[in-house]
C-alpha cells in the first residue's frame, strides 16, 4: 500500500462521522466529495479543504498555507487542514461541514444534512 493510500484511508476513518462523504482518485491525488459537493483535496499526504473568505484567516491563522501541487500552480481556495484537527475527528467533521457549506453556499444549495 502506498503511503497515499494509507492517509486517504485514515482520513476517510477520521470522518465516518459524517454521512455521504466519498473519495475518488484525481491528478495524482484524490477529491473529497460530501454528497454531490466538491470539498476537499488529499495529495502528497495532505489534506485540503475549500475555504471563502469567511473561512480562510482560520486556516492562515494556524499557519496553513493554499493547495500548491507544483510549479506555479495555486488554488487559493483550498487550504491544508491542521494535523491537530485531522487528528480529532470531531473537530475534522465539523471543518469538513464548513468546507462543503462553502461549496454548497456558492451553488446556493443547503449543505448536507449532520449524521445523528
Amino acid at each position: 500500500m502506498k503511503k497515499e493510500d494509507s492517509y486517504r484511508d485514515f482520513v476517510l476513518d477520521q470522518l465516518r462521522l459524517l454521512e455521504g462523504v466519498s473519495c475518488r482518485a484525481m491528478f495524482g491525488g484524490y477529491g473529497l466529495y460530501l454528497g454531490a459537493d466538491f470539498f476537499g483535496i488529499l495529495y502528497d499526504g495532505r489534506l485540503y479543504f475549500k475555504t471563502d473568505e469567511s473561512t480562510r484567516e482560520e486556516y492562515r491563522d494556524r499557519g496553513m498555507g493554499p493547495f500548491a501541487p507544483g510549479g506555479n500552480q495555486v488554488l487559493k481556495t483550498y487550504y491544508e487542514v491542521p494535523e491537530e484537527i485531522v487528528e480529532d475527528d470531531e473537530e475534522l467533521a465539523s471543518w469538513a461541514r464548513e468546507a462543503a457549506a462553502r461549496k454548497a453556499k456558492r451553488k446556493g444549495r443547503a449543505p448536507a444534512p449532520k449524521k445523528k
